[in-house]
């Protein structure tokens, strides 16, 4: 039996521009379309700006993961400039990169996926109550230690890159501040008061053996920390098999070092397969946007004011090698080559995806404490070129909602196009020109409606573990 259409939104907490309408047919979503119901233009905004002026406005885009932004903005200047970073700059940028990325997942863990358990139509279930006491909205035990944990691990960004968020620390040759061996340690003090804290309180054991599970039964079996609450909660709700994606999976690589990248560059479909970026096109055919689908370089951003009827979204629908992509953590660990994180691609559910950035915040705490002991104040932490008068540039990055890229193409000293794919334009997409669905609308297909709910738990729960942040998308 088919009922009306729901629409379903906005989605609170973290930026609420988002609205899905879904089609329902005898209690579960037959068909989803995603809509970004704001129209922004940064992308428009360059046009005829000084390359360097892109460090200013992109990250503007977000108050969330400007740092990505800046650190995108900054790598595609430096392609069209041909210049590298000095070695140290680079894994200084990366450190300041890591942190946000690493705040980012702890925020959403505490603040965005945890509090829909405390809904009261949980209320009979057993670990309702501790669920409560944990993450009720602003009443939360773990919400409060958790804001005083990112704080505290935050205070790096204000000693290496100023101000957060939208520094300008990170430029294409490398990171303005040169660290002293005081800052060195300062640093390195910050990131153990931020292990004990994960260690003590979110895991509930050593990030090390949390690093080292093999695979979904195993991660079952962990029980410590708030780690075990949610994974209790996934059991009893079954929230493996909840919000399944195509398995489809893409990174740009994050924190490239002179070494390697800190976690690595590729696809996943149904193996390992290399990322060639040239495949890249923007479909436009349900997206309120003139023209025709494009890859970035070669792409604009002029909006339809008509608003026609075939569209649905401000999004464009970002496709790679013609078919949609999911980004993310579970996409890094997955392309990284992780045991847990392939087991865990297996089902691709909403599990799957929250349990990722759990892996991946314990793999990123490693990480920062790598960068910060490997840290020369002697050495050289910015390299220096003349600005482009002409000349195009790739700027790859991995957010904490996933691949970001920026294209920039500059002409006669000005910016002559612009264009930006965030995490969000890939995951929440809409259908492109063949009817394929985004990868939020496909992995919505099949959830449960009950016939009560305006705001179905299912969807919240499957619309959350993507973690959207709906500004990047239109940026």
């Amino acid at each position: 039996m088919s009922g009306p259409r729901l629409i379903v939104g906005p989605f609170n907490r973290v930026e609420g521009d988002l609205e899905v309408s879904l089609d329902v047919a005898d209690g579960h979503v037959r068909a989803a379309f995603v809509n970004s119901p704001m129209y922004r233009g940064f992308e428009r905004m360059l046009d005829g700006k000084a390359p360097s002026d892109a460090l200013t406005l992109t990250p503007r885009i977000c108050g969330i993961c400007s740092i990505s932004q800046s650190a995108a903005a900054a790598r595609a200047l430096a392609a069209a400039q041909g210049l590298s970073p000095t070695p140290q700059g680079a894994r200084m940028a990366a450190l300041i990169h890591a942190v946000e990325n690493a705040a980012d997942h702890l925020t959403h863990f505490h603040l965005f996926f945890m509090p829909d358990f405390t809904r009261p139509a949980y209320a009979a279930r057993r670990w309702h109550t501790r669920t409560m006491d944990r993450f009720a909205a602003m009443a939360g035990s773990a919400q409060r230690t958790a804001v005083e944990a990112r704080a505290e691990l935050m205070h790096i960004l204000g000693l290496m890159a100023g101000k957060w968020p939208h520094t300008l620390a990170i430029q294409p040759g490398g990171v303005t501040r040169t660290p002293t061996m005081r800052d060195k340690l300062r640093i390195q003090t910050t990131l153990r008061a931020f292990r004990r804290y994960l260690e003590t309180t979110l895991y509930g054991g050593a990030l090390e053996d949390f690093c080292a599970l093999p695979d979904t039964p195993g991660l079952m079996r962990w029980t410590g920390g708030d780690v075990g609450l949610l994974l209790e909660i996934a059991a009893d709700l079954d929230l493996a098999a909840m919000g399944r994606g195509a398995g489809r999976y893409l990174s740009f690589g994050a924190y490239p070092l002179d070494e390697g990248y800190g976690f690595a560059r590729g696809l996943w479909d149904q193996g390992p397969k290399r990322l060639d970026t040239a495949l890249i096109r923007e479909d436009l055919s349900h997206a309120w946007m003139l023209g025709e689908a494009a890859h970035p370089a070669q792409g604009a951003t002029f909006p339809d004011q008509d608003m026609r009827e075939t569209a649905y979204s401000w999004c464009k629908a970002p496709r790679l090698a013609g078919v949609p992509m999911e980004t993310g953590a579970l996409a890094r660990q997955v392309v990284d080559g992780h045991p847990l994180a392939l087991d865990l691609a297996r089902q691709g559910g909403v599990l799957a995806r929250v349990a990722a950035r759990l892996l991946e915040l314990a793999r990123t705490q490693i990480l920062m404490e790598h960068l910060a002991d490997t840290i020369t104040p002697e050495a050289q932490f910015m390299s220096h070129g003349k600005p482009a008068l002409n000349g195009e540039g790739e700027g790859l990055v991995e957010a904490a909602r996933g691949a970001l890229g920026h294209w920039i193409r500059i002409e006669g000293g000005r910016i002559a196009n612009y264009q930006i794919i965030a995490p969000t334009t890939w995951n929440f997409s809409p259908r492109d020109a063949a009817g394929v669905p985004g990868p939020l609308e496909a992995a919505l297909v099949g959830a449960v409606v009950e016939p009560d709910e305006d705001t179905p738990l299912a969807v919240q729960h499957i619309v959350r573990s993507f973690d959207p942040c709906m500004v990047c998308t239109v940026h």
